[in-house]
C-alpha cells in the first residue's frame, strides 16, 4: 500500500509540471512580436489616440447626449450639440468652419426635436467652464454665438411677423382665394395706440343657438327686428360668421340672403354691413366711392388715411379678389395731382409703426416742412407727402410741436394756408389722426348728422367699423367736443330698429 501510494503521488506531480510548462509556452507564443498586429494597433483616431470604436463602432464610450448611440468617429466626451442648439446651429454649407470649432456636423430636419437620451442613460456634463445645457426654445430667432465664433450668419427675412395673428377674427381664406394674404390682426392697434371698443367677443356664446333666435325671428310674416338686434348687435364679427356657419349647417340657408330678403332701407344696409368682415367691408366701401357717379374723396381720405398698414394690406387683398384690378390703379384713375400721390402712398402701407423718435430728426424736418411751405413761394408738396405719409405717429407728434417752435403757429393752419381742395383734406386727415384718432372720428359722425338730413351710409361706416376698435373713446370725445351724447343726436336723426342698432352698437355689449 504504501508503494502504491507513492508511486501515484509521483504520477500527479509529473503531470501537473507538465500542464505548467505547457501555459508557459502558450503566454510567451503570446508576446510575441507580430508586426501586423502592431500597425494595427497603432493606427491612431481622429483625436490622435487609438479609439476602441475603429474595430467596434459602438463600443467604448458612451453613446452623447441628444444623439443617437454608437455615432462613428465620434469624439470622447463631446456632447451631441452645442449648448442650446436646436434646429439652428452651423451656418448653411459652404461656409468654412469657425476657427478652433468642431467639425460641422449633419444637419437635421427642419423642426426635428433633439432626441431624448435613452433610459437611464446619465446626461453628458459640459466641459469646464463651459455654460450648462439648456433645452432649446421654439425655433428661435437668432442663431447662437459661441466663444471664439464670429457673429452669426444674418437670417433671412421669413416674410411677415407671425407676431400678428387674427386675435378672434374669422381666418380670411374662407372669404376669398388670394393665398398670400398674410393673417392679421384687421384692427392691431397702430404705433402701440389700443383704443376702448363697444363691441367685443359675447360671453357665453351659442353659435347654434343664436342662428336658431334668427331663425325663428324671419319666420313665417312679418320680421322681429328686436330678435336680430339683440343678436348681431351684441356679438363681434368673428361670432356673426361663425352665426352664419351656423345658420347653414342647421337650416340649409344662406343667412346674408335671408336678411337681405326680410330688412329694407337704413336697417338693412346697418344689418349687412355687421355681417361683412371689416377689411372686406372697407374694400367695398372704396369701390363704391370710386365707381359710383363722380368720386366721394371724403371716403378715400378716410379709409386710407386712417387705417394701419396691416389693415390696408387686406383691404387691397380683398378688392382684388373681388373686382379683379388693383386698388392703387382704380385710385391712380379716378384722382389727380398730389392729392393722387398721397393716395398712393398710403396704398403702399409703408409707414413706419414704431414708437421709435428722434428729436434732432423732428425738428430738422419741421424745418423742412417750413422752408417747403411758408418760407418760400408756392409750395413744394412733396415735402409734406413724403414726411406726413411715411412717418411713425409718434414721430409726427414731435415733428408738429417742432413746428409750432419754428414757426409760432399749429401745422394745421400751415396746411390751411398752403393747401387747397382735397390734398388739403388729406393731409388735414393725417395731422388730426396723429393729434387724436378718436377726436377725427367723432368730428366725422358729428358731420354725418349736422344739419339738413343725415348721411346715412357714412354714419353707418363709422359707427359699424369703429364698434370693434374705439368707439368707446370716440363716444367720449363725441361728449367733450359738442356737449351732447352720441346716441341723443342719433335718437334725433334716426328712427325705428335702423336707429335702435345703431345705438345698441354705441352702448356696446
Amino acid at each position: 500500500m504504501p508503494f502504491k501510494t507513492q508511486l501515484l503521488s509521483t504520477i500527479l506531480n509529473e503531470v501537473s509540471k507538465g500542464i505548467g510548462s505547457r501555459n508557459q509556452d502558450h503566454a510567451a507564443s503570446n508576446q510575441t512580436y507580430n508586426p501586423d498586429q502592431g500597425n494595427s494597433n497603432q493606427r491612431m483616431s481622429g483625436s490622435g489616440y487609438y479609439s476602441p470604436q475603429m474595430n467596434n463602432p459602438g463600443a467604448g464610450y458612451p453613446p452623447p447626449g441628444g444623439g443617437y448611440p454608437g455615432q462613428y468617429g465620434f469624439h470622447p466626451g463631446q456632447q451631441g450639440s452645442y449648448p442650446g442648439q436646436g434646429c439652428h446651429g452651423y451656418p448653411p454649407s459652404g461656409y468654412p468652419p469657425q476657427p478652433g470649432a468642431y467639425p460641422p456636423q449633419q444637419p437635421s430636419y427642419p423642426g426635428q426635436p433633439p432626441q431624448p437620451p435613452y433610459p437611464n442613460q446619465q446626461p453628458q456634463h459640459p466641459y469646464p467652464n463651459q455654460q450648462p445645457y439648456y433645452p432649446p426654445s421654439q425655433a428661435s430667432s437668432h442663431q447662437p454665438q459661441y466663444p471664439g465664433q464670429a457673429a452669426p450668419y444674418p437670417q433671412q427675412n421669413q416674410g411677415f411677423d407671425q407676431g400678428y395673428s387674427s386675435a378672434g377674427y374669422p381666418d380670411l381664406s374662407q372669404f376669398q382665394n388670394t393665398p398670400s394674404i398674410p393673417n392679421f390682426n384687421y384692427h392691431a392697434s397702430t404705433a402701440g395706440m389700443q383704443g376702448t371698443p363697444t363691441i367685443r367677443p359675447y360671453e357665453p356664446f351659442n353659435a347654434n343657438a343664436d342662428a336658431e333666435t334668427l331663425r325663428k325671428a324671419m319666420k313665417g310674416f312679418g320680421c322681429d327686428k328686436s330678435k336680430i338686434i339683440a343678436v348681431l348687435c351684441a356679438r363681434c364679427n368673428a361670432q356673426r360668421q361663425q352665426i352664419s356657419i351656423a345658420f347653414k349647417s342647421m337650416y340649409g340657408k344662406d343667412l346674408l340672403k335671408d336678411l337681405k330678403s326680410e330688412l329694407t332701407g337704413d336697417f338693412e344696409d346697418l344689418i349687412l354691413a355687421l355681417m361683412e368682415p371689416p377689411a372686406r367691408y372697407d374694400a367695398q366701401q372704396l369701390h363704391k366711392a370710386i365707381a359710383g357717379l363722380g368720386t366721394k374723396e371724403s371716403v378715400l381720405i378716410e379709409i386710407m388715411c386712417s387705417r394701419s398698414n396691416a389693415e390696408i394690406l387686406q383691404i387691397r387683398s380683398f378688392y382684388r379678389q373681388m373686382y379683379g384690378t388693383e386698388l392703387e390703379k382704380d385710385l391712380i384713375g379716378d384722382t389727380s395731382g398730389y392729392f393722387k400721390r398721397l393716395l398712393v402712398s398710403m396704398c403702399a402701407a409703408g409707414r413706419d409703426e414704431s414708437m421709435h423718435v428722434d428729436p434732432l430728426k423732428a425738428n430738422q424736418d419741421a424745418r423742412a416742412l417750413y422752408r417747403a411751405g411758408e418760407q418760400r413761394l408756392g409750395t413744394d408738396e412733396s415735402c409734406f407727402n413724403a414726411i406726413l405719409a411715411a412717418q411713425n405717429y409718434a414721430q409726427l407728434r414731435l415733428v408738429f410741436q417742432e413746428y409750432q417752435k419754428v414757426s409760432k403757429h399749429t401745422i394745421e393752419k400751415a396746411i390751411e394756408a398752403e393747401f387747397s381742395g382735397d390734398i388739403k383734406d388729406g393731409l388735414l386727415a393725417i395731422v388730426a389722426c396723429v393729434q387724436n384718432k378718436p377726436a377725427y372720428f367723432a368730428k366725422l359722425l358729428y358731420e354725418s348728422m349736422v344739419g339738413l338730413g343725415t348721411r346715412d351710409n357714412d354714419l353707418i361706416r363709422l359707427v359699424v367699423t369703429r364698434s370693434e376698435v374705439d368707439l368707446a373713446d370716440v363716444r367720449q370725445q363725441f361728449q367733450q367736443l359738442y356737449k351732447k351724447s352720441l346716441e341723443s343726436m342719433i335718437k334725433g336723426d334716426c328712427s325705428g330698429a335702423y336707429k335702435d342698432g345703431l345705438i345698441a352698437l354705441v352702448k356696446g355689449n
